[in-house]
């Protein structure tokens, strides 16, 4: 296993040291040393869905949709070693225990849709056992040889599926590809649009794509886009109908963006294509099923709040004073639940070296979408976080983060 050590500055508050970068490609975060204890008798730790303001006295509304949404990077069993979670107990990485603990914290939660990323037992675990929970499910696996993806896991008596489109990264190469046979002349355009602020329709800028060369260990020139792009990474959206007390289409996008703190370009450029992709979809669905769709956008970013790719992704709201490089117009409006309610929290992964939020759960705000809840998350002295993830209480490094909706009838 390829392993490669590299420095990455985080905010003051959270100390960070070195991190050890692997293999596992779709992670920002990795491993270092330290142990951790629990009682190997230690179940999950159960967390409540706590209101926020303006969220009282929903329940009682006839008139409402109410649905629970959580998004959790799981970890792939691919990636568990203990000599990438030395602070790990072992007897918590074994796939017979962390199955039943993923699975079980799922059911205790019982949120109407889980967007789940490092999905890597699909076929063999995930579909089945989510079926006799009630979940149908829609699913992605990533590119070239990964064997996990990303996956949403609906109730059957919550939502209708309706239709879904995968989306995957590797087609940005396609794009570097069609943009490199532009005429000089329109490649001295989209240049001069872009100093201007304006910038061309695509949703990269080849001069961030070939602007850094500090990582050396991937295969051919990481100069060369087709090279740099191609990270294998993936994400699924799709329309369903909510059916209670009253029909309404909402779309649901999940991703797991590239992990590489030094390859920050390269998550950007997802980014903007995700976001390009998630606003033709919408078009679509709007235009097929005659309506006016709500939208909520969840995943990995391996992005730390107000970092290029965190500042793009909201940069359509109006809310938003970030900037935006590089597009003729805003994209979708975004807004973070978590920011929009408490802020952002201080984490979502938890290793001894790496202690920070990159799982968020976006939603483009209007007049009948709302979060009234969000799920409570631990804090840094929780004696269930100490000594990092995964441990007895937490079957994956990261936590799932959670929202209850409400959507009134227009």
């Amino acid at each position: 296993m390829l392993i490669k050590t590299r420095s990455l500055a985080l905010t003051p508050c959270l100390p960070v040291h070195t991190i050890i970068g692997s293999v596992r490609s779709g992670k920002m975060s990795t491993r270092t040393s330290t142990g951790g204890s629990s009682s190997s008798k230690a179940a999950p730790t159960m967390r409540e869905f706590v209101r926020v303001d303006g969220g009282a006295g929903t329940r009682s509304q006839p008139e409402v949709i109410k649905f629970r949404l959580v998004s959790y990077n799981i970890l792939a069993q691919v990636y568990v070693k203990s000599s990438l979670f030395p602070h790990s107990p072992s007897p918590c990485l074994r796939w017979k225990a962390r199955s039943q603990a993923i699975l079980t914290l799922l059911k205790n939660l019982g949120a109407d849709f889980f967007c789940l990323q490092e999905v890597d037992e699909y076929d063999s675990f995930y579909k089945r056992n989510m079926e006799d929970h009630g979940y149908s499910s829609i699913y992605v696996q990533r590119s070239g040889q990964k064997r996990d993806g990303c996956g949403i896991f609906y109730k059957n008596n919550c939502a209708e599926f309706l239709s879904k489109e995968t989306i995957e990264y590797n087609d940005l190469v396609d794009v570097i590809q069609g943009e490199t046979s532009l005429s000089a002349d329109k490649q001295n355009e989209t240049l001069t649009n872009t100093n201007n602020g304006a910038g061309p329709k695509n949703v990269h800028c080849l001069d961030d794509l070939l602007s850094d060369s500090s990582v050396k260990e991937h295969h051919g020139d990481p100069n060369d886009p087709r090279v740099r792009l191609k990270r294998d990474c993936v994400g699924i959206m799709a329309a369903f109908k909510l059916k209670d007390p009253f029909h309404h289409v909402v779309i649901l996008a999940n991703t797991h963006l590239y992990w590489d703190p030094e390859w920050a370009d390269v998550k950007l450029a997802q980014a903007k294509y995700l976001l390009s992709r998630l606003a033709q979809f919408k078009t679509l669905v709007t235009d097929k099923f005659e309506c006016t769709p709500s939208l909520i956008l969840s995943g990995d970013f391996n992005s730390t709040p107000g970092d290029k790719v965190y500042r793009y992704l909201i940069s359509g709201n109006s809310l938003s004073t970030s900037s935006v490089r590089c597009l003729e117009e805003l994209p979708l409006p975004l807004c973070s639940v978590h920011a929009f309610t408490r802020g952002e929290p201080p984490f979502t992964n938890c290793t001894p070296d790496f202690t920070n939020t990159l799982d968020y759960i976006f939603f483009s705000p209007s007049d009948c979408l709302k979060p009234v809840s969000i799920l409570e998350l631990p804090v840094l002295d929780s004696p269930d976080i100490t000594g990092g993830l995964p441990n007895y209480s937490h079957p994956s490094d990261h936590l799932p983060i959670g929202a209850e909706f409400v959507i009134t009838k227009d």
